[in-house]
């Protein structure tokens, strides 16, 4: 058994075809991460693996089938029947609904480099820091618990039309939890994503856990209601990453989702808020660059795998408040008749004229809450994309601009389409790690948001 290239794995398995058209997308990831609990390292360790995911298109009487089969950790041997199989699903599925014309042909001048690795030193600045972190805790009574990671993952993308692609994606993040020592119901959370650590400040990270432990001192019940209520980027970034997954044209053509018209078709030029919101992606955002062309496993209501390899270009999902794309496949623009405008790996969401931080929203809070990160969050109404969920680490009391104490937890009932025109502050925006979903979707930028009646529905027992 001999083990090839990445790129040597496109080609053979290209030339293995016999399909009427072909792509083969080929990724090699690597990964290290380092654990630890009550201000003890635990663990660490280093990932390899490698995938490939054959996709066959075939005639039949009446279209196009695709078929589509991933494997891990594929040799030479097993590769003919890694492309049987996939032309055998292929053939046993029906004509493709997304079925297009596979993307011409266009080579990256990077396709023979190696695969992106790294390693256990991309932490030499971040594990002397947090040796330092865990001695001040341990002086200060709390307790760190957290998580650190850093992976790079290279695809390598093939078709028998020419297309040889290759994107190289690094990505990291850091998540410590704060404890209490003699309380361990006392609990803050600070997180932060990166591509290679060099602005990591792990110093910063613990002074923000230590503020914010030190204003749990104070506990105060609070009843449902609803509250003037800050959301730092983290939050808002929770909110706004679930609302781009629902930005399908396909759903909201079909009159499925918060972004389709009453009777038909989609609410793209419909204004959505009389804010300044914009909310962007783009493939070559300056530390938050994602792959510039489609990478397609799979079908979905989002994606084709018959776009694989399309262009990424800069989009507005909304521009000055006004709803300007969804994100389209080749077949739903035809469908929507609006421009192709494929999902991008990254989010960025500005207030026109927003300036200061968080603490300047909070310091104009009269009496309302301070609502750190959001967690199990779950869609009520596809309609009006009411989501419901929890806090967690950290709810705080705001008078007179000042936070006061800590408060119990509450779930919560909010739709983020909704927020975005009954907010009454915003911040600039800065680069935002999500709680609920960094892991799957880390590349954000957000500003904090003031909502003057945000929807506690109800005490949640969590802590």
């Amino acid at each position: 058994m001999s083990v090839l290239r990445p790129q040597d794995l496109v080609e053979q398995a290209l030339s293995l075809s016999k399909s009427d058209g072909c792509i083969v997308i080929a990724g090699e990831s690597t990964s290290a991460n380092l654990r630890w609990a009550t201000n003890t390292l635990t663990t660490n360790g280093v990932m390899r693996s490698r995938s490939i995911t054959v996709i066959s298109t075939v005639g039949t009487g009446t279209g196009v089938a695709s078929g589509a089969v991933s494997r891990t950790a594929v040799s030479t041997d097993e590769l003919e029947a890694l492309v049987r199989a996939s032309e055998e699903t292929a053939r046993g599925n029906g004509a493709a609904d997304d079925a297009q014309p596979l993307v011409p042909g266009a080579v990256s001048s990077d396709w023979d480099a190696a695969p992106g690795e790294t390693s256990i030193d991309v932490f030499s600045s971040v594990a002397p820091a947090l040796g330092d972190a865990f001695g001040a805790a341990r002086g200060d009574g709390r307790l760190l618990y957290g998580f650190v990671e850093h992976e790079v993952d290279t695809y390598y993308l093939g078709s028998s039309t020419g297309l040889r692609l290759r994107h190289a994606q690094p990505q990291g993040h850091i998540g410590i939890t704060g404890k209490v020592a003699d309380d361990l119901a006392r609990s803050a959370w600070v997180g932060q994503a990166t591509r290679d650590f060099s602005d990591v400040s792990v110093a910063s990270l613990d002074a923000e856990l230590a503020r914010r432990l030190a204003w749990s001192a104070r506990r105060i019940a609070l009843e449902p209601g609803r509250y003037d209520t800050v959301l730092p980027p983290t939050a808002v970034a929770d909110l706004l990453i679930y609302t781009y997954w629902n930005m399908s044209a396909r759903s909201a053509f079909e009159g499925r989702t918060v972004f389709s018209r009453p009777g038909a078709g989609t609410r793209v030029g419909e204004r959505l808020t009389p804010h300044p919101v914009t909310l962007r992606s783009d493939p070559g955002f300056a530390g938050l660059a994602s792959a510039p062309f489609v990478v397609a496993q799979a079908s979905s209501g989002t994606s084709s795998v018959f776009d694989n390899g399309l262009a990424l270009e800069p989009t507005d999902w909304i521009r000055d408040g006004e709803l300007t794309a969804l994100m389209q496949t080749r077949r739903s623009a035809e469908l929507t008749e609006l421009p192709v405008t494929p999902m991008i790996g990254n989010l960025v969401m500005e207030v026109g004229g927003a300036s200061g931080g968080l603490d300047s929203l909070v310091g104009g809070v009269e009496r309302g809450l301070l609502l750190t990160c959001l967690w199990y969050i779950r869609e009520v109404d596809p309609q009006t994309l009411l989501l419901t969920g929890l806090t967690r680490d950290g709810v705080y009391l705001v008078e007179g601009g000042e936070v006061v104490g800590a408060v119990n937890n509450f779930r919560f009932n909010e739709s983020p389409i909704d927020l975005l025109s009954r907010f009454s502050g915003a911040s600039e925006t800065v680069p935002a790690f999500s709680r609920e979903w960094g892991d799957y979707f880390p590349r954000t930028a957000m500003p904090s948001l003031r909502v003057p009646d945000f929807n506690m529905s109800s005490v949640s027992p969590a802590s």
